[in-house]
């Protein structure tokens, strides 16, 4: 064999990019590239269209609740119908979302298809889980989680950028449009890419899935509940100050004076830059060891930030504070594949599915709270951040012996 193909092979294995793995990056990356081109601009569009500020209010308050309600039957319908239906069905819906406000002008109109685009990624979440479980073997699925995180940000970055270039060239109605237009055709390729690629896996099991969240919940191991548990206390930590990390930035610091907008946006591009660096390393490590301790150090770096962030004074300080923030993502690829593996294994998509309803649902109450700490006072607001942070990973620190137990177990069973 050629030294080239050998190189070539040894860096597929690496990455474990087997072929139905490709499929999902580029159905990840086609995709979430139409999600994201044009989201950011629609509430000028609601707008420009005369929805007034409630419609703005209304497409806000919908994707946070639909990203929550999503995930569960995302999960169900991949257990179902098979990853690779589900996610065909998944992109037709995001697909018709986006002819919606092609072909329809209408400020209600976009509302209707936005609930069928805006939470394309929380509705497949579990079944591109799904895949990463079912082709990679456990050695490899910390490394299929952390490339499906890695790729999900390059449609992050570029959608944006594409978008307000069309709305820069055509003006806000006809830009978005446009945008919206190269949405579908980006889907299309990768809906046909997905289905090119990726192993058919229509469901053989005799006994249909659980449609039943209750039922689904019983049999949920404690391990896996323990580690739910966790990780809303740590998202709780995040979401009370999500929103007032740009008001502490561009409007609050004193020393010598607030950082602009184009600092802010340079200060989430430290984030983004740190988060991918992380990402490869951590998951070569964390599938050769066990992952909990890569859990616990993310569920650390959540914590850390609200602190960090309440003694940055400057922008020197605030670029130390948005590594840190970057490093949240340390472990986190990790804990998906732990949810995987302490998942049942003929259920891991509604089981993913599930954790995620219960999570999100659960988080999103802290918006609220975190508004009303911050009238308070700032310091309130994170520290009180903190201490649900630390909680989540004294928690999960705590109950590591019977999830070390329980993973162990399930290699040896896969062996």
């Amino acid at each position: 064999m050629p030294q080239r193909e050998l190189v070539k092979r040894r860096w597929i294995e690496f990455f474990g990019l087997k072929r139905s793995i490709v499929g999902m990056l580029a159905m990840v990356v086609l995709v979430g590239l139409g999600e994201h081109l044009a989201e950011q601009f629609l509430p000028l569009y609601l707008l420009a269209l005369g929805g007034g500020f409630l419609s703005v209010g209304l497409l806000n308050g919908m994707d946070n609740l639909l990203s929550a309600l999503y995930s569960f039957p995302g999960g169900y319908l991949s257990e179902r119908l098979g990853t690779k239906r589900a996610l065909l069905l998944f992109n037709g819906l995001a697909m018709a979302g986006f002819a919606v406000v092609v072909f329809i002008p209408h400020w209600a109109a976009v509302l209707a298809g936005a609930a069928l685009f805006l939470s394309w990624s929380a509705i497949s979440l579990p079944a591109t889980m799904a895949v990463v479980a079912r082709v990679l073997p456990k050695e490899k699925r910390t490394m299929g989680v952390s490339l499906h995180s890695l790729v999900r940000r390059i449609p992050m970055a570029l959608g944006p950028l594409v978008g307000g270039a069309c709305i820069q060239a055509w003006g806000v109605e006809r830009g978005i449009r446009i945008a919206f237009l190269l949405a579908l055709g980006t889907a299309l390729v990768g809906a046909i890419l997905q289905q090119m690629l990726l192993e058919d896996d229509a469901p053989t099991q005799v006994v249909k899935p659980e449609k039943n969240p209750r039922r689904l919940w019983r049999a949920m191991s404690p391990e896996l509940k323990s580690l739910l548990y966790a990780d809303i206390l740590v998202r709780f930590c995040e979401q009370i100050p999500y929103a007032f990390v740009v008001v502490w930035a561009v409007g609050t610091i004193t020393d010598p004076g607030p950082v602009s907008p184009l600092q802010f946006g340079l200060l989430r591009t430290v984030e983004m830059v740190t988060s991918v660096l992380v990402y490869i390393p951590v998951a070569y490590f964390a599938d050769r060891t066990r992952k909990k301790p890569f859990v616990v150090a993310t569920f650390g770096f959540f914590t850390l930030f609200p602190v960090v962030l309440l003694l940055s004074r400057s922008f020197e300080l605030l670029i130390v504070a948005f590594i840190v923030r970057g490093l949240k993502e340390f472990g986190d690829p990790t804990r998906k594949a732990l949810i995987l593996d302490l998942a049942p294994e003929d259920g891991r998509a509604a089981t993913f599915g599930l954790y995620y309803l219960v999570r999100d649902v659960v988080v999103s109450l802290a918006a609220f709270g975190g508004a009303i700490l911050w009238s308070v006072s700032p310091q309130v607001n994170l520290l009180t951040a903190c201490g649900f942070g630390l909680l989540g990973t004294i928690w999960f620190a705590l109950s590591g012996s019977r999830e070390a137990t329980a993973v162990a177990l399930s290699k040896g069973e896969s062996g």
